[in-house]
């Protein structure tokens, strides 16, 4: 297939990957409610003409293998959706495009111009939970794979689809597919990185602080309480002077960002009475370490902040556990093939070639890389990620499918 035969094909899919992507970002696919998203992804791989099957998510394997989180959730009946698309000749470059199905929660729905996951149009701007993180990167890998098969072309290598759970808590989707073999000489994530190429990321550690009170009756608190949730200050305090240092000398390519090393204290829950002392309050925290750096080496930097606040106030106990993310960074040398194949293909739709990049976020691409398999993020253009009016570009849906179809012709080859 030309060039011109790849870009046509895959522009005529735009109202299919459109309408998978309405019917995804309609189905509330957070933590533990995946299953919906995952069955409406296994029809779109078995109409993309792709062999269906599923992973299974297995706790015990997961938490003996490298890599994987601490997790306290029930994984049972989870499953990846995995769409393979067979070689018809063993001369190519096999390959390996992911995205995740789940969601993070919408935070407050009453802020949000439409329901969250309701999806609206509004000019070439698709808005809802998940439309740009990721499920739109769903929608363009399976819309290319599907115009170049309903061309006639086959692949000269394996290609695999995986539709995977957990990325926003653990990454143990795609931990899973590996450990249920998946290999390929590359990985594309379609993460939602539109004019570049992600080649770097950080790690992620999650963190949960337990602080104990001393209940009394509000009228004599002074004397006899001592109220955890104003505790919950000087713990977080500790916790920022950790994060200053850690943004104190950041290596390259991280030198390039102001600020690239973020606590984040997402959660807060503590008393029970506004009449009583609180009891308890517990700090839910994201913090970000380079790569090269081991997660344990950063939990115990932040267990002795915590025991640093408490050493400041003898009446103060806490206590730090683990719940999710403890994972390392990763990064893809810039003359890495795919780098090098995925960037072409992107010159050829949009002109230029993209940016190679860093960011502050992780993926799962750090799986891949550990395991030897180069991975890099590359899709459509998202916009408010996590916030309020989250939405993508729907003409960056299809220009991110043109850029993948042209590359899965060039780095697998087409017979």
């Amino acid at each position: 297939m030309t060039d011109a035969e790849v870009l046509d094909a895959v522009a005529a899919e735009a109202g299919w990957m459109e309408d998978l992507l309405v019917r995804l970002v309609e189905a509330p696919t957070v933590l533990g409610a995946e299953e919906e998203g995952q069955a409406i992804m296994a029809g779109a791989f078995a109409d993309a003409g792709l062999a269906v099957r599923s992973v299974a998510l297995d706790a015990d394997a997961l938490r003996a293998a490298p890599g994987a989180a601490p997790f306290s959730w029930d994984v049972d009946g989870k499953r990846n959706v995995v769409g393979d698309w067979a070689a018809a000749a063993g001369t190519g470059r096999s390959l390996i495009l992911n995205g995740h199905v789940d969601v993070v929660p919408p935070a407050e729905a009453a802020l949000w111009t439409h329901p969250p996951f309701s999806a609206h149009r509004d000019g070439d701007w698709l808005y809802g939970r998940g439309a740009g993180d990721m499920k739109a990167g769903l929608a363009a890998m399976t819309g290319a794979v599907r115009a170049l098969a309903r061309a006639g072309a086959a692949p000269a290598a394996p290609v695999e689809l995986q539709s995977v759970v957990e990325e926003e808590c653990t990454g143990h989707g795609a931990l899973q597919c590996l450990l249920d073999g998946a290999r390929a000489d590359a990985c594309v994530l379609t993460e939602p990185h539109p004019d570049h190429i992600t080649v770097a990321q950080v790690g992620v550690l999650w963190f949960h602080v337990d602080v104990s009170g001393v209940p009394a009756h509000a009228a004599r608190a002074s004397r006899l309480g001592f109220d955890a949730i104003e505790a919950a200050y000087g713990v977080l305090a500790a916790l920022r002077a950790l994060e200053a240092r850690l943004n104190a000398d950041p290596p390259a390519p991280f030198d390039a960002f102001e600020h690239p090393i973020n606590l984040n204290p997402g959660v807060i829950a503590g008393g029970d009475w506004p009449s009583t002392v609180a009891a308890s309050c517990t700090l839910s925290c994201r913090l970000a370490l380079y790569p090269g750096e081991d997660p344990a080496d950063l939990q115990a930097q932040v267990e002795a902040a915590v025991a640093e606040a408490a050493a400041a106030d003898e009446r103060l106990t806490a206590r730090v556990r683990y719940d999710g993310f403890a994972c390392e960074g990763a990064v893809v040398d810039h003359a890495e093939p795919v780098v090098i194949a995925l960037g072409d293909a992107y010159a050829r739709v949009h002109g230029e070639r993209p940016a190679l990049q860093a960011t502050t976020a992780t993926t799962d691409a750090r799986h891949f890389v550990r395991s030897g398999i180069p991975a890099v993020c590359f899709g459509p253009r998202g916009e408010r990620i996590h916030g309020i009016d989250e939405r993508v570009s729907l003409r960056s849906v299809t220009e991110s499918a043109q850029v993948l179809g042209l590359f899965v012709r060039d780095w697998c080859g087409l017979v």
